[in-house]
């Protein structure tokens, strides 16, 4: 069946912002008492908002958040993320070598995408197709496949002709339940062992580590029937 469509990942897809982000919340945890490393973090969260990821660890661990370490953590963050901010290598190579309508899916704020994709030089490639997951449609973010459908819908394409481009095990999930194509990512810095396996075992029909071989997919994914 052919393609119609690609919707992006952001986070740990075009930008290598994931990296970032877990160093921020491994060092924001470690001064409440919980030792966890930047690459469990980025194992066990990446792709989840920061709510769930608090819920989660509220839950498991039983820390006691103060009220205002949401707020840190994104003041952090956004600080962290204007000054180390890189893209994904081969981004705007890969950009230059895909002809399909193209939008962002992402469990980012449309603030926090703005701050990411301007000095990456790839939000003007983008807009206004950049859709944050929790301002668009139902508001539900991945892992449940609302934003996905919701990009679907925008170009009135059905999502077996939409294929997306995933970093997280929970960002699959999300696109397998919209009934998209679905190919795993794993060259951002925030990758770890077993990462090409979980994105696989989540629903990923095949998996990459360089944004060159995307386009080459893309085309193969055409000509190709889903499994």
């Amino acid at each position: 069946m052919a393609l119609s469509l690609i919707l992006f990942d952001c986070d740990g897809v075009l930008v290598d912002s994931e990296i970032i982000s877990a160093k921020v919340d491994a060092s924001l945890l470690k001064e409440l008492g919980y030792e966890i490393s930047a690459n469990e973090i980025a194992e066990r969260f990446a792709g989840l908002t920061q709510d769930r990821i608090l819920e989660l660890l509220t839950a498991e661990a039983g820390i006691r958040f103060p009220e205002d370490y949401a707020e840190r953590q994104r003041v952090e963050l956004d600080r962290r993320l204007a000054a180390e901010i890189t893209p994904i290598a081969g981004v705007h190579e890969m950009l230059d070598r895909l002809d399909l309508p193209r939008a962002i899916c992402s469990n980012s704020s449309s603030e926090r995408l703005k701050i990411v994709l301007e000095p990456t030089k790839l939000w003007d490639r983008f807009r206004p197709y950049v859709y944050a997951s929790r301002e668009v449609g139902t508001k539900r973010p991945k892992p449940a496949p609302d934003v996905y459908l919701y990009g679907c819908r925008q170009f009135e394409t059905a999502p077996r002709e939409t294929i997306v481009l995933e970093d997280s095990v929970h960002g699959v999930a999300a696109a397998v339940a919209a009934g998209c194509r679905v190919v795993g990512f794993t060259g951002g810095q925030h990758s770890y062992d077993g990462h090409g396996h979980a994105l696989a075992e989540a629903g990923a029909e095949t998996v990459i580590r360089r944004l060159s071989e995307f386009p080459g997919v893309v085309e193969a994914f055409s000509n190709w029937e889903a499994a």
